[in-house]
């Protein structure tokens, strides 16, 4: 499986003051994205005080004003950098595995598998080979809201798709794990959708389920801060911004919000706009209206 990597916005296009010496936030803008073209051209990651100093800022400042900016703290950045490099690195027809893992800047193989599934989402080799030799069970089934599927691998559940089209969702399982063996047919995994189905009725009795959450260290920061969301409460995308830290990162936090792929367990629907509206949905905006209906009224039907 290819993850995609979320890419910190970089502000070298930031406006400037129409005076000959830009504002403070424009500066700061600035150092950012000179701090994080060094990152992207060293071999291995500069320490914090380095970069500090090498943009004129103190290292508490320069690390502030770095997550403001971005959404992630220079570390994050440079390992999001890194796992980028040797996703591109692993493509490359001829390069093996372990020149992969030196060209994306890990000066040991035994450092890079120790952090191989976290960085990946699976072994380098899987990875290379499109999930080969990873095992996901699935299962569809149907629920208020349509179908449903839901998907699990050795770690936890990794997916769980709404939609119309039972076989729409289990094409868009094979192209989320092209090379994964996928099992749908364990009859004993289908208790998993009945859980799943039966927190969709009633969202009140929680889902006790383990999670295989698969994503950037940005991503997991959102997807974390939205469990938080008791049912029957909402948040905005700028609340969820500020609870993880960053924020100006508002866009980036939507960005997260719309790449979520376990429905309801990780409850991207209970984010609505500032004044309270509701806004595109993975699956649906109808059905997010109408999770959003059921979890303040949980004892009534939907309207």
């Amino acid at each position: 499986m290819k993850t995609q990597m979320h890419q910190p916005p970089r502000p070298s296009r930031m406006p400037t003051s129409s005076s000959s010496d830009p504002g403070p936030a424009s500066r700061s803008a600035l150092a950012i994205a000179e701090a994080c073209r060094l990152i992207e051209a060293s071999e291995q990651p500069p320490s914090l005080p380095e970069l500090a100093a090498a943009v004129g800022l103190s290292p508490s400042h320069f690390h502030r004003q770095f997550k403001a900016i971005t959404g992630l703290t220079p570390k994050a950045y440079a390992m999001g950098h890194r796992a980028q490099a040797l996703r591109e690195s692993l493509a490359e027809p001829g390069n093996t595995i372990t020149q992969a893992i030196y060209d994306a800047g890990y000066n040991s193989n035994s450092r890079f598998y120790e952090k191989s599934a976290e960085t990946l989402g699976m072994t380098a080799s899987a990875y290379r080979k499109g999930g080969s030799g990873e095992a996901i069970d699935f299962a569809v089934g149907v629920c208020s809201l349509g179908a449903i599927l839901v998907a699990s691998s050795a770690k936890g559940v990794c997916a769980v798709m709404l939609g119309d089209d039972p076989d729409a969702l289990a094409r868009e399982l094979q192209d989320r794990f092209p090379q994964a063996r996928l099992c749908g047919d364990d009859p004993d995994f289908a208790h998993r959708v009945a859980l799943v189905v039966g927190f969709i009725e009633a969202p009140r009795i929680g889902l006790a389920l383990p999670l295989d959450i698969r994503g950037t260290a940005f991503q997991q920061r959102v997807w974390q801060a939205l469990r938080e969301i008791p049912p029957g409460q909402t948040a905005t995308y700028a609340d969820i911004a500020q609870r993880i830290g960053s924020p100006k990162a508002v866009r980036a936090v939507a960005r997260a919000c719309a790449t979520n792929h376990i429905a309801v367990a990780i409850p991207c629907h209970r984010v609505v706009r500032t004044d309270g509206s509701i806004s595109g949905y993975r699956w649906g905006v109808e059905r997010k209206q109408a999770l959003l209906q059921r979890e303040e009224a949980p004892n009534a039907e939907l309207r």
